[in-house]
């Protein structure tokens, strides 16, 4: 999900760069929103691996 959210600030980046604003307008949300639900989902691992009394790696 990591790499989707990258895919698609890349995409925003060079919509942006060629003047498509519409583009990289929805790409940067679409980025947005990926990388928060990664960052929510890291979160529930790590407190899932934490609560089952293994050490992090």
């Amino acid at each position: 999900m990591l790499g989707y959210a990258v895919l698609f600030l890349i995409i925003a980046v060079v919509a942006t760069m060629l003047g498509f604003t519409g583009i990289a307008g929805a790409a940067s949300t679409i980025a947005q929103i990926l990388f928060v639900i990664f960052l929510i989902l890291f979160v529930i691992a790590l407190l899932a691996r934490a609560f089952r009394g293994r050490t992090p790696v």
